[in-house]
């Protein structure tokens, strides 16, 4: 082999130990540089992956929450939840009502019945005061005959015992025909 160069690379003088030294330099600064460049990107990139996992996060939440069939069955959950009971108290209430309409017809029905007798029983008392209004004139003719027929026959009643005839001041005499009688004499 030749010494020569070779045709298809161009010839480049060496450089003195200045020169690579400050090439070493500015190549370090770049390689910094460029560092310090990827670690923001990667810093940028990394926030980027987390927006991107968080907002796919996100997604299938929301496409969770919006799903039709599963978001039905949630809410239908909640809603047989907070109406079995408030169904359940309403049941109770209506039992409670049927009851308590029953009791109340049952006291209006008994009510009735004793306003009905109430008033059969202040007819019945009319009709007894009515018929002993309509009595009441031949009460007073009877009470009146009977006291004339008494005015009439006590006396003589009465006069016919011993201690009635002397309690009338008469005396009480044997007739001549055997007969026992309560004599008057007028002085």
């Amino acid at each position: 082999m030749t010494d020569e160069p070779s045709s298809d690379q161009p010839d480049f003088p060496a450089l003195s130990d200045k020169e690579l030294s400050e090439t070493l330099d500015l190549m370090a600064t770049a390689v910094a540089s460029m560092s310090d460049r990827i670690d923001a990107l990667t810093r940028a990139a990394d926030k980027q992956i987390k927006v991107s996992t968080d907002a796919r996060i996100a997604a299938f939440a929301a496409r969770d929450q919006t799903d039709p069939k599963a978001f039905g069955q949630l809410v239908g959950e909640v809603i047989d939840g907070e109406i079995d009971e408030n169904l359940a108290r309403m049941a109770r209430m209506a039992t409670d009502l049927l009851k308590v309409s029953k009791h109340t017809q049952d006291v209006l029905k008994k009510a009735e019945e004793d306003r009905s007798a109430a008033q059969r029983a202040i007819w019945e008392r009319e009709q007894k005061v009515a018929q002993f209004k309509a009595r009441l004139p031949w009460f007073g003719l009877g009470a009146v005959v009977l006291a004339l027929t008494m005015t009439l026959l006590l006396p003589r009643f009465i006069a016919s015992f011993p201690s009635g005839c002397a309690a009338l001041g008469g005396i009480w005499q044997t007739t001549t025909t055997g007969v026992n009688a309560c004599v008057f004499y007028h002085p």
